[in-house]
């Protein structure tokens, strides 16, 4: 770690000394939607909506207050400052024009009916009722197609809610990626399912489970990846997520379904991805608008990362299954590569978050196709449901039997969370960009892990993407530390190398 101050110019001192209360609200924030979706008492929810609401409007009038906008100004316009420094001023710019352009009721409103959203989807998943959640997902995508047109943008509406999650990608941009992606994926997925090798269904599906044990399973799984406890919390949700409360405070969840155990387990090493990404930044940049993951593409990467090429790979599953079998009677006289095919199973499936790695990213595309419709007026969101279901048949020739397998089973649109989901195959192709790069420059991960060198791993990653924070734009990040721009050639090689051939250890 370097010892240098990052922050030297007096200018961007005192924009950061101005900045740290924006910081404090947004920390307060943060714990808020920890505690919306973990431990709040349900009836809750409309004091907490408001109170977020006015809280995001506080923020707001902060970020655009004249004084600190002209010290951005000023400091944008200065020559010599280090990467740090104008760091800071890409990011306070960005969102200083974001939030120009939007005005301080449709910030409110969004902010508000998204909080109450996320309840009634909860429900609504529940019991696959769509109608209940259909008035307030009409209403987030008009206030999202108010936000984007009054954002601006050159081609196409969905570039500017694209913008929000990845700075600087386009719409064309994701269409050329699919381009490329989906029918190499069809290849390999035909390939698999005519070899057999990697079953559409194992016995292990079915197998039930205590909460207890898994929980027990799960920490012992973020002891071996090296989780900082002091720093950081697992608990349960409806849908597993991170936040980020700060560099020393960093929380995931999970949950538990009573079976098939690797799920859970799973989406925990997923959102350790998350977590280590967000832990492992240089401290010197705590308190500062540069403090953060610089998008949801490269984030991705890192829980795609931890939970496919580490995680589902032969040398890590024979580790994982020696740990189950310690809590779960049921895997411990289960064989290495009979635990190996469990976990890689290969499937077309309905629900996005237990999708294989094969299939996943036709989930993404799904997605991707309605959100760009909704946003152009093309489509209604009452036609969502068939719509939905007429793609996944044809996509993966599935069709969900209710609302809950189908639109309802991603909290994301209730969060108001559009332009989101084509993050998740970025983030999913540079995983397999960042293996490549990883057992050329230290070691072969077979290696790494069965040497008990974890840590390896954590410090390549820290060293080339987790320091940096926000200092750096998402494509210049991954330009500097992977000689690399996006495209789908390292997903598809990685699947090829490992789906069409054997378990070998």
């Amino acid at each position: 770690m370097e010892s240098k101050p990052p922050f030297e110019n007096e200018l961007i001192l005192d924009i950061l000394k101005e900045y740290r209360t924006i910081w404090a609200l947004s920390h307060a924030q943060a714990l808020m939607g920890w505690d919306s979706e973990t431990y709040m008492p349900r009836e809750g929810v409309q004091e907490r909506a408001v109170a977020r609401a006015e809280l995001s409007v506080l923020q707001r009038s902060l970020l655009l207050r004249p004084s600190l906008v002209e010290k951005v100004e000023k400091a944008q316009a200065m020559e010599g400052l280090n990467e740090y420094e104008a760091g800071v001023v890409r990011v306070l710019a960005r969102n200083i024009d974001r939030l120009r352009k939007i005005p301080e009721k449709l910030l409110y409103e969004r902010v508000k009916v998204s909080q109450e959203a996320v309840h009634v989807w909860v429900d609504a998943k529940k019991t696959g009722n769509f109608q209940g959640f259909k008035p307030y997902l009409e209403r987030i995508v008009e206030l999202t197609r108010e936000i984007a047109e009054r954002l601006g943008y050159e081609e196409h509406p969905y570039d500017a809610l694209l913008d929000m999650y990845e700075e600087g990608l386009k719409t064309r941009d994701v269409d050329s990626l699919f381009q490329g992606l989906i029918p190499g994926l069809k290849r390999i997925l035909d390939k698999v399912l005519a070899d057999d090798y990697y079953p559409r269904q194992h016995p292990l599906e079915d197998l039930a489970y205590e909460p207890s044990a898994m929980e027990a399973v799960n920490r012992k799984v973020l002891d071996l990846l090296g989780y900082p406890w002091s720093r950081g919390r697992l608990d349960v949700s409806p849908h597993p997520f991170t936040i980020t409360l700060g560099i020393r405070d960093v929380r995931i969840t999970t949950r538990y379904e009573g079976r098939d155990p690797k799920r859970t387990v799973y989406a925990v090493i997923h959102e350790y991805g998350h977590a280590l990404y967000e832990l492992q930044q240089d401290e010197r940049l705590l308190f500062t608008p540069i403090a953060g993951g610089v998008s949801l593409g490269v984030h991705e990467s890192q829980s795609r990362f931890w939970e496919n090429v580490v995680g589902r790979s032969p040398w890590f599953t024979s580790t994982l299954r020696r740990i189950m079998g310690e809590h779960i009677p049921a895997i411990a006289g289960v064989d290495d590569e009979e635990f190996y095919r469990y976990v890689n199973t290969v499937r077309p499936s309905l629900i996005r978050v237990d999708a294989d790695e094969v299939t996943y990213n036709f989930h993404i595309y799904l997605r991707f196709t309605l959100e760009k419709q909704l946003v152009a007026g093309e489509v209604r969101v009452e036609d969502l449901p068939e719509l939905w279901d007429n793609m996944m048949e044809e996509l993966l020739g599935v069709r969900p039997r209710s609302p809950s397998e189908g639109v309802l089973q991603d909290i994301h649109w209730s969060h108001g969370s559009i332009g989101y989901f084509p993050t998740y195959t970025i983030g999913t192709v540079t995983a397999a960009r960042i293996g490549e790069v990883l057992e050329a420059e230290v070691a072969p991960l077979s290696e790494l892990i069965t040497g008990g060198r974890i840590g390896e791993v954590r410090e390549f990653l820290r060293e080339k993407i987790h320091r940096w924070g926000s200092t750096l734009p998402p494509k210049e990040l991954l330009a500097r530390s992977l000689s690399w721009k996006l495209s789908p050639e390292p997903l598809l090689g990685y699947l090829e190398r490992k789906y069409l051939s054997r378990y070998e250890r």
